[in-house]
């Protein structure tokens, strides 16, 4: 069953390892490390979103721009930004800083999603994941009371709602290393990955 799902990049962080530089914009092997996951939803998805409060800086990328409605910074504020603004009953969500996401992992993801779910979440050795996950419009509701009870913890407002995990052993199926799963958080990972870090 096809059920139609935005894509959303969360790009609204504080890059406070970074001194407060946006790392979306490091160079990663040419390149800045968000752009290959614009390149990649462009693929797969016919609604983009990045969620940023900076919106001026991504005005390059053929995506819609929008900024978190609620005022705290957290990646479930910008996950209610996107369910909010999406086009599409479901979005499929990424932050910023994870470029080696596999086409294979989202194509998993949503072909998971039924009508009568609220979330899917792959699920890795250490555990499911929030940041790479698709997640139900119908959802919002119980999203701006946990935001507005300042409880952001993704997992515990999906805790009692319908969530499908995908298995670790099928998620290393089709990610064996589970590159996707990389997010850039400090400079040493930046070194990791090969891009260029700050002075």
């Amino acid at each position: 069953m096809d059920i139609a799902c935005s894509g959303v990049i969360l790009a609204g962080g504080l890059s406070s390892r970074f001194q407060g530089r946006n790392k979306a914009f490091f160079e990663l092997n040419g390149r800045c490390i968000i752009d290959p996951i614009v390149d990649l939803f462009r693929s797969v998805f016919d609604d983009i979103l990045i969620v940023t409060n900076t919106p001026l800086e991504y005005q390059r990328y053929d995506a819609t721009l929008v900024s978190d409605i609620f005022s705290v910074r957290s990646s479930l504020t910008g996950i209610h930004a996107g369910l909010f603004y999406a086009q599409n009953p479901y979005v499929f969500v990424a932050a910023c800083d994870t470029p080696f996401i596999r086409k294979e992992i989202i194509q998993l993801v949503i072909s998971k999603i039924r009508p009568d779910i609220d979330a899917v979440m792959p699920e890795t050795p250490s555990g499911t994941e929030p940041l790479l996950a698709a997640y139900a419009k119908s959802t919002l509701p119980v999203i701006e009371r946990h935001l507005k009870q300042e409880k952001f913890k993704i997992k515990k407002v999906f805790k009692k709602l319908r969530v499908v995990t995908i298995s670790k052993e099928r998620v290393l199926e089709q990610d064996p290393e589970l590159r996707s799963f990389f997010n850039i958080n400090t400079a040493d990972d930046l070194d990791r990955a090969g891009g260029k870090r700050l002075k």
